[in-house]
């Protein structure tokens, strides 16, 4: 476990940055941009978090990925040289599959795309999964430069769809969507 018994460390005054393996980076790099994207969309998560019932299934689960999020963290902040380090394992993307899975069983069919809104804690996952949309992007871009473990893509494109659901579960499975009205409000 990392045990801190300093928060600053006054190493980032220069505008650099330390990785896994102690080399420094400009925090302008797009490692830093892709490890920041994450954090946000990992924040905006327990924002999520604190609008579900505490120990509720959502809660519990959501809660399991925001400890993911922290292993994908430290594999974006591992350059991929450096062995037997931490990396988000090739089964998380699965299980996000299969809660996606499960709440689509629950779930009435859509007839229309769904307006992020609805109950408070169905906005805040549609603010988290867009969220998680940016980070997606942001890492994809720092893969075509510097190829990643392929886990930390798959584990964000299934982590936006596990939202989208979880949104449509917390607007009373479904029934209380906001569906778009093509034309405008009419």
């Amino acid at each position: 476990m990392v045990k801190l018994t300093k928060i600053y460390t006054r190493g980032g005054d220069t505008g650099q940055s330390s990785l896994v393996d102690g080399s420094r980076q400009p925090k302008s790099h797009p490692r830093f941009h892709a490890i920041g994207d994450v954090d946000e969309a990992n924040a905006t998560i327990g924002l999520a978090r604190a609008a579900v019932l505490q120990g509720s299934a959502a809660d519990r689960f959501l809660a399991g990925v925001q400890n993911d999020l922290f292993d994908l963290g430290a594999d974006l902040a591992t350059p991929n040289e450096v062995h037997g380090a931490l990396r988000l394992s090739e089964g998380r993307a699965v299980s996000l599959e299969a809660e996606i899975d499960a709440l689509t069983e629950q779930l009435g069919p859509l007839t229309s795309f769904v307006l992020p809104g609805g109950s408070e804690a169905a906005a805040r996952m549609h603010m988290a999964r867009t969220q998680v949309r940016r980070a997606e992007r942001t890492v994809i871009t720092l893969h075509e430069k510097s190829p990643l473990n392929p886990e930390i893509i798959k584990y964000l494109n299934c982590l936006s769809d596990l939202l989208f659901q979880l949104s449509r579960a917390e607007n009373d499975l479904g029934k209380t969507d906001i569906l778009w009205k093509p034309g405008g409000n009419d």
